[in-house]
């Protein structure tokens, strides 16, 4: 409303009107205002996190794309895996079907020209254990055994000499040799060899098959998942002594990752999930050997680790996922957060757009970071005092911060969500400094799960719920080995060579840290930390 001397009224009840109708205008055109301004910052914060979201997918995105049809193949392919590994389970628990498939079974003859390497079990009787008489040659029994040697392949042949009593009818002749599967065609290094590079190196069973034609052997992707199967029944105790061991400390690393499933029937897959436990208290000093168990589920309820944590007592260092809230209920397991998932969520915003307030935040958790590298492999207690007296004032000064930040921000603005993150779970969060066993972060579940990661993107999915079972099992393994210096094909070609003759109820001499001194040299890498 525009106001000049000629619009005034004489009148002063008139001007007084004016004067209200006035000020009720501009009343209302700076509530109009507000709305405006209130709209218009939903919005920037609106594309803001659009922004941001789109840069995390764009990060997220990796590998090129593959035709249909090989990726129809590769489906079929991984599906008939699992099958045969079933196939292979089964038969191997009930030795009579076992035998009934190996005898209908056409077995090609092995090439002539790979090595060959002969080996002659001879009776340890020199005399007829019966009678005392004169033992003579009968004939023998000749079997081929398929074995691998680093880059190459070799035939073993056993021959087992028979031997006959000249003075009576009884004949002598050794024991056949055990094989992990049994009268199986491959040795314990080709079973070690196949089942590291699908699991360490992430070579699903056909490739493998592509690449042993080359050398003339001709090994079907179905009898490798058989082999597997038949195998991870024989590990299963062994699996089982790992699990104890990983869930047997007072702390445990857990975290969990998706695995696409093959679903049966319609051809598409489903979310599976992968779970991972890892004890591992080098960190604060501890000589006990470290360990990992993996365990999968059709799904990601709450309940499994629930289950799987059952028994346990001590410290978990996990993420917020919902599903362990349950497990800190009783008081027997307490809660430590992971800083590194903190950071991430200013670094992510940070990287997108830098800001005074990420990069004061990060800072402030650098500093908290660079306290832990002076007393990595530190005595518990002697973290603990280091915590108390130089991370915990870091600490309060940063929740005092975050909380005053908070009050310049908008309610829906990333940067809020990602400090309201922090404080949600503070608690949780500065649980470390009171316990020195335990750490800073989970990060030492993370790098339980990079291989598989890796391998998902080459397998694309598991064939079926089963195979997401022996996966587990395998990567229980292989993890273990890592984490004790072991390489995890030679310490499998220990294991697979002994286990069908092993005690069960002395299974634990065969854990990776018992193995270990018993290995060539050759055998040991840098542990994983």
């Amino acid at each position: 409303m525009d106001l000049t001397d000629t619009d005034l009224p004489d009148d002063i009840d008139a001007l007084k009107a004016l004067v209200r109708a006035h000020a009720a205008s501009a009343h209302a055109n700076a509530q109009r205002v507000v709305e405006l301004q209130d709209q218009l910052s939903s919005r920037v914060i609106e594309i803001e996190h659009l922004k941001l979201t789109i840069a995390k997918l764009r990060r997220m995105q990796f590998g090129r794309k593959s035709e249909k049809v090989e990726r129809q193949i590769e489906q079929l392919e991984l599906r008939l895996e699992d099958l045969q590994a079933d196939e292979g389970a089964a038969a191997q628990a009930d030795s009579k079907k076992a035998h009934q498939r190996r005898e209908s079974a056409c077995r090609k003859p092995l090439p002539d020209h790979l090595e060959r390497e002969e080996r002659v079990h001879r009776p340890l009787e020199e005399d007829c254990p019966e009678c005392g008489g004169t033992l003579k040659p009968l004939g023998e029994d000749v079997s081929e055994q398929l074995e691998y040697v680093r880059a190459h392949f070799r035939v073993i042949r056993h021959r087992r000499p028979k031997f006959a009593c000249s003075c009576c009818d009884c004949i002598v002749q050794a024991a056949a040799p055990s094989r992990p599967i049994d009268r199986g065609l491959p040795g314990p290094a080709l079973l070690a060899h196949i089942t590291t590079s699908k699991f360490a190196y992430h070579i699903p069973f056909y490739r493998q098959s592509v690449m042993y034609a080359r050398d003339g052997v001709e090994i079907e992707p179905g009898t490798m998942g058989h082999w597997l199967g038949s195998l991870t029944w024989l590990l299963n105790p062994l699996v089982d002594a790992v699990r104890r061991h990983a869930l047997g400390g007072s702390k445990v690393h857990a975290d969990d990752t998706p695995l696409p499933v093959l679903a049966p029937g319609n051809g598409r897959t489903k979310t599976g999930r992968l779970w991972v436990y890892v004890r591992d208290d080098r960190p604060s000093g501890s000589d006990e050997a470290p360990a990992v168990w993996f365990a999968y589920t059709p799904d990601r309820r709450g309940e499994h680790p629930q289950r799987h944590l059952a028994n346990f007592t001590g410290v978990l260092q996990a993420d917020a996922f919902a599903g362990y809230a349950d497990l800190y209920l009783g008081g027997q397991i307490h809660e430590a957060a992971c800083m590194a998932h903190a950071r991430r969520k200013l670094h992510d915003l940070h990287a997108l757009r830098a800001s005074p307030i990420t990069s004061e935040a990060l800072e402030r958790i650098g500093a908290l970071y660079r306290i832990e590298e002076h007393i990595r492999g530190k005595p518990p207690e002697e973290r603990r005092r280091v915590r108390q007296e130089k991370a915990v004032p870091l600490l309060e000064d940063m929740k005092r911060w975050f909380e005053t930040t908070l009050l310049t921000l908008s309610a829906k603005s990333d940067t809020t969500k990602a400090i309201q993150y922090s404080l949600n779970r503070w608690p949780a969060l500065v649980y470390y400094c009171s316990d020195g066993q335990a750490e800073i972060d989970n990060l030492i579940a993370e790098r339980a799960l990079r291989g598989v990661a890796i391998g998902r993107r080459n397998f694309l999915f598991a064939g079926a719920d089963s195979g997401g079972e022996r996966a587990a099992a395998m990567y229980s393994l292989i993890g273990s080995a890592r984490l004790n210096g072991i390489d995890p094909e030679a310490y499998l070609h220990y294991v697979i060579e002994r286990i069908a003759d092993h005690p069960v109820n002395r299974i634990d001499e065969l854990l990776p840290w018992n193995v270990a001194p018993l290995l060539p040299a050759a055998s040991h890498i840098d542990p994983v930390r």
